[in-house]
């Protein structure tokens, strides 16, 4: 995805505010070899941008002065109430570094797995991402999880999953990602008709 952002020489809060009442959202630029600089965007495309998921996942190329910056999105500040958003920080990234980010998780086949069909059981999200480090050109975009043979009572772990290429999972322990469980009532009635 392509960012189009312009230099800023004033910072602060007053400044910050008038950017804003203009309809521009200030930002910044850090990380790798070059200091860090302030930009700003055009706020009506930054907000809708971040309504796609791919625009949180990816590398995007950052289009200032008409150079093309390769960038991750770190973090963004949403107004209280109104649909604005306040600031955002982009990160500049090395093809030939690993970077640490998080992954969103896809979840796949639940309704057909036997823990709903058969068990009558309810599925339970524990993880929504996932902490990943992995070359810039091999993050993917999202991770599918796929739920076809889940059991219920049965639970997915960290080592069950498949990973793509290159993509390591930044992880200690063997974390939990989907439970299923039957409901009591459930399993009470189940009980009273045998």
């Amino acid at each position: 995805m392509k960012v189009v952002a312009f230099n800023r020489t004033q910072q602060g809060t007053g400044a910050s505010r008038r950017l804003r009442n203009a309809g521009q959202t200030p930002g910044i630029i850090y990380g790798g070899a070059a200091a860090p600089q302030l930009i700003a965007l055009d706020g009506n495309a930054l907000f809708h941008a971040l309504k796609k998921e791919a625009f949180h996942g990816s590398i995007l190329d950052l289009e200032l002065d008409g150079e093309v910056q390769k960038v991750l999105l770190r973090d963004f500040q949403m107004h209280a109430y109104k649909q604005l958003v306040l600031h955002a920080d982009f990160q500049r990234v090395d093809a030939s570094q690993k970077i640490h980010t998080k992954v969103t998780l896809h979840f796949v086949n639940a309704e057909t797995s036997p823990a709903v069909k058969l068990g009558g059981a309810i599925i339970s999200h524990v993880l929504n991402e996932l902490d990943v480090t992995c070359l810039p050109g091999q993050l993917p975009e999202f991770i599918t999880v796929d739920l076809g043979n889940l059991e219920a009572g049965a639970s997915v772990h960290l080592a069950d999953l498949t990973l793509p290429e290159g993509v390591t999972a930044v992880s200690h322990e063997n974390l939990t990602i989907v439970t299923s469980s039957v409901p009591a009532g459930a399993a009470s009635a189940e009980a009273a008709a045998e």
